[in-house]
């Protein structure tokens, strides 16, 4: 009897003594108000003197400009927004002048605004109906180039602002619908962009001097090329091309002998390439499986510059000073927002300017991306990224979201998003899925939904259910869908050209009638109006596959609940579209949530709206999905 009863304590001992680790490790529910307390920021321009580094941050709860001293110290924010974001988007050459950016709630009307030094702002661009866009400053810092539609809203002008007087002159007028890719270093030349599809396009060099224009990228076949920039001498334009690849990579053209050669190439996409202020430095980033893989080569030597290793994310968004002795880049993961770094070349260090996660939140608590692969309907491989709850197990099944992405030929990447975390904490697996058509896997992967969406794409999304049923974890009796703009009229598809495939609907901001949408596009859009039929058909001529896969003329199909996000100022998606289909749902008698955000277009920029529509995504989940 003794030798048990000691057992019998060594049992509870024990048992204590897990009880008290697994308490330790419990993993904390963070509300989503926790989770917007932390700061999305982006965007990073040197001071003149490089002593300082300004960007854009929704501290405030929506974005203003800010500025930092290189060493960390002294944050500062330069504009005082209360009702729309405003984006950082240059410092002068010779002073501490600033440009920024700013739409009406989500218009997309942006505008140029000068803020002088001491705080006053004046908009440059007071075309109310006309958008502005900057491009870069002259080499001698004497004006700015920028595209504005305000002679035609169709199409982009280009034109340079001298900034003493601030009076735009006139440098291109673009009657053809090209969009504007590179300004020279003197400006005698202009490389533009001609869209002819999604998957072709053609590059034009202009002699600012002489006015002539030549086509400089001749092929047959479905080739994209895009400008990147000019060499400082004006010998060379760089630029990208997937000619003879699945991917894109970069090549020179010789402006003198109109011969064109290699310079770098990998195994997937090129996001960008470009050389620094004096060509001292090359910079490449890769589009690597979802991921932003960062090099740095020193020009003369052709060797990597070697970084410091994050393990907890990666580096993105490089951007090197003037003088070559600085370079600012972002740090972020998807259990983290970006944080923004510098690193002094000299010295070979770097100092951390800003700390964006809220400290309530521990990231440990918060998961960690995986890249996984499934097969489809007919074979193909799809990539995905996988987002498990951490108390997700054999003994706790979950149920699951699949994220569709925008687009169309968007990307999920691994990336932070406050949504998906607060979702994932709350119980909610999260399959992003990068379908057929998406980004990033090469132009024939991308290519593949051309005049099937909502059908082959959808299918994609369907089989992840394949996938989910493979683990031991996931609740395949509880599978909702989920996404935004063109990820939302998938949600939408799903429900009507699907229904039983799934649980729930969430539509974001989504398209629901394709004829209306394509006959309503911006006028700014005009240029790529052509492409984007090519892709998903013209009202004029494709009018009946454009009513058979837009989902409003489906609705009575839909049997699941359904939730819809609208922003009323939305230029791309128009709040008519949502509620139509909000009002043909209803009369299926099923649960449909709505909600119309008056002061938001398409997307997000105010923290209230978000907090308000994630919590709403959340109470509709957990009636309708996870019960």
């Amino acid at each position: 009897m003794k030798k048990n009863y000691f057992l019998v304590l060594l049992v509870l001992f024990t048992y204590a003594c897990n009880q008290g680790k697994e308490a330790k490790n419990e993993i904390k529910e963070y509300t989503i108000e926790q989770f917007m307390s932390s700061i999305d920021i982006n965007g990073s321009s040197f001071s003149p003197d490089e002593s300082k580094l300004m960007f854009s941050s929704n501290k405030t709860g929506i974005y203003n400009a800010f500025e930092i001293n290189t060493d960390g110290k002294n944050e500062t924010q330069l504009t005082e927004s209360k009702t729309k974001s405003t984006y950082a988007v240059s410092y002068f050459p010779s002073d501490e002048r600033i440009l920024l950016s700013a739409d009406n709630e989500g218009n997309e009307i942006f505008h140029l605004f000068l803020r002088e030094q001491d705080g006053t702002i004046k908009d440059l661009t007071p075309d109310s109906t006309a958008r502005a866009e900057f491009i870069n400053w002259s080499r001698d810092g004497k004006y700015f180039y920028f595209t504005s539609n305000k002679r035609n809203l169709q199409f982009n002008d280009v034109y340079k602002m001298d900034i003493q007087t601030f009076k735009p002159q006139l440098v291109y007028q673009n009657n053809e619908g090209y969009e504007l890719g590179a300004v020279s270093q003197s400006g005698k030349y202009l490389a533009l962009i001609k869209i002819i599809t999604t998957d072709n396009s053609d590059i034009y060099l202009y002699d600012t001097e002489n006015q002539k224009i030549k086509l400089i990228t001749k092929h047959e076949g479905e080739i994209n090329s895009q400008p990147s920039q000019f060499s400082i001498d004006e010998k060379f334009l760089y630029f990208m091309t997937d000619a003879g690849s699945e991917f894109t990579y970069l090549k020179k053209y010789n402006i003198e002998n109109e011969e064109s050669s290699m310079v770098y190439k990998e195994n997937w996409d090129l996001m960008y390439a470009y050389y620094s202020y004096n060509e001292k430095y090359f910079v490449v980033g890769i589009n690597k499986d979802a991921k932003t893989v960062i090099k740095v080569f020193d020009n003369k030597t052709n060797e990597e510059i070697m970084f410091p290793k994050f393990s907890s994310g990666n580096i993105s968004s490089v951007n090197i000073s003037k003088s070559e002795k600085f370079m600012s880049f972002y740090v972020s993961s998807s259990q983290s927002p970006r944080n923004l770094y510098v690193y002094n070349f000299e010295k070979q260090n770097y100092t951390q300017l800003t700390n964006s996660q809220n400290k309530e939140i521990d990231p440990t608590h918060l998961v960690d991306a995986e890249i996984v692969r499934y097969k489809s309907f007919d074979s193909l491989e799809i990539p995905a990224i996988l987002y498990k709850p951490l108390k997700a197990s054999s003994l706790n099944k979950v149920p699951t979201l699949i994220w569709v992405h925008g687009g169309p030929g968007g990307q999920s990447r691994v990336n932070y998003s406050p949504m998906l975390q607060y979702l994932i904490n709350h119980g909610y697996a999260i399959l992003a899925v990068n379908n057929r058509g998406s980004s990033g896997y090469g132009k024939t992967f991308y290519g593949l939904d051309d005049l099937k969406h909502g059908e082959d794409d959808l299918q994609d999304c369907v089989y992840a259910k394949n996938f989910l049923a493979k683990t031991n974890w996931a609740d395949t009796a509880k599978v909702g869908i989920i996404g935004g703009s063109y990820g939302g009229f998938m949600v939408a598809a799903a429900l009507t050209f699907t229904p039983d495939e799934f649980a729930v609907g969430v539509n974001i901001f989504g398209v629901t009638n394709w004829l209306r949408t394509l006959k309503s596009i911006p006028p700014w859009w005009t240029s790529f109006k052509d492409a984007l039929y090519k892709e998903m058909g013209n009202p004029e001529t494709d009018s009946a596959y454009l009513y058979k896969i837009s989902p409003l003329f489906h609705a009575d199909k839909i049997k699941k609940p359904f939730m819809v996000l609208q922003g009323a100022n939305d230029p791309r998606v128009l709040k008519v579209e949502s509620d139509e289909i909000v009002a043909a749902a209803k009369k299926n008698n099923i649960p449909v949530k709505y909600i119309v955000f008056d002061d938001e277009g398409h997307g997000f920029r105010k923290k209230e709206n978000e907090i308000k529509a994630y919590k709403e995504i959340l109470l509709f989940l957990d009636e309708h999905l996870k019960k």
